[in-house]
């Protein structure tokens, strides 16, 4: 997926929870109930989320300097995992203690129709900045499932926005359902158990984006296929004898750095393992223009072998 897909994913999102945030205040405000402060507050981390996510995506488009020689891609990878702490402390932590607030002194619901107006309202424009997400992740999914794409993905800032979204319109049905248990039988205990299953509903979700960012973080490989059809072209290289190792890492969602260790034929002269390498290289990035570095060792596999051994940490 582009970038311009990415920031218009989450631009689509900024303006839907902007809007809803400021509703959702004032609905609160007028009805005390804490369910719709739980939503307020959830919509203002996710509004703030979706500002870090496109400062991530513009710090990442920055290009490599003496400091950063291989750019700044995985930038992005760091605030997504700032965006997850953001979810479980801002949203999740807010809504619990809101919702431990009014079990502890339980307060009647005024004028429960407005949340009902507002919960409506906002359900709408979470669907449409949900729509617009489901739309481009999907383009990028294929024929894979929705939880294995989001596992193999490099891009968090529109899964991120998926997921944030996702949560942000099962929040707003148990808002609906604490607030009507509430008004129906009028006990607001309810409105305070909505809002601690709305605190859970978000870490939850925090979790998730987090376990999922960390790998990202320390360093993803690039996908099975993409290792596979390199190791292919490879060995159809008249000149390579075989293939020692072959790593890659994302550095950035659309940024790979591979590393080749090849063996190449004896009787090759250096000018000919020269124009092997250039030549790999060459159709490696044609076929895989997210290979953006490529880094090629000639290597004997008993040289190889012997590096590794010598490079293995001593057993105590």
């Amino acid at each position: 997926m582009n970038p311009s897909s990415s920031k218009k994913v989450v631009l689509a999102a900024l303006a839907g929870n902007a809007a809803i945030a400021v509703t959702k205040f004032a609905a609160a405000a007028m009805t005390g109930s804490s369910s719709m402060l739980s939503e307020a507050v959830h919509s203002v981390v996710d509004t703030s989320n979706q500002g870090l996510l496109l400062y991530g995506i513009r710090r990442a488009g920055r290009p490599a300097d003496d400091d950063h020689p291989f750019g700044y891609g995985m930038e992005l990878y760091f605030w997504t995992f700032v965006v997850a702490i953001l979810i479980f402390a801002g949203g999740a932590g807010v809504s619990v203690y809101e919702g431990v607030a009014k079990l502890g002194n339980p307060q009647p619901i005024i004028d429960a129709h407005i949340n009902y107006i507002v919960l409506a309202v906002a359900l709408v424009l979470e669907a449409g900045a949900w729509w617009v997400a489901f739309k481009e992740f999907t383009k990028s999914k294929g024929d894979l499932g929705t939880l294995e794409a989001v596992r193999r993905s490099k891009d968090p800032a529109v899964f991120t926005v998926l997921f944030e979204d996702s949560a942000a319109i099962a929040g707003l049905v148990i808002a609906a359902v604490g607030i009507g248990l509430a008004d129906a039988l009028d006990e607001p205990l309810w409105d305070g158990v909505g809002s601690i299953v709305i605190g859970a509903v978000l870490a939850g979700t925090a979790a998730f984006l987090a376990y999922e960012c960390k790998g990202l973080l320390i360093g993803e490989g690039a996908g099975r296929a993409v290792v596979r059809g390199v190791r292919r072209m490879a060995n159809e290289q008249d000149g390579v004898a075989r293939i020692n190792e072959a790593l890659t890492m994302h550095l950035g969602p659309r940024d790979v750095l591979l590393n080749l260790s090849l063996d190449f034929k004896e009787h090759l002269s250096a000018v000919e393992v020269e124009e092997t390498i250039s030549a790999l290289e060459r159709s490696i990035k044609a076929a895989y223009p997210e290979i953006t570095r490529v880094f090629i060792e000639a290597q004997s596999r008993a040289g190889h072998r012997r590096d590794r051994q010598e490079s293995r940490p001593s057993q105590p």
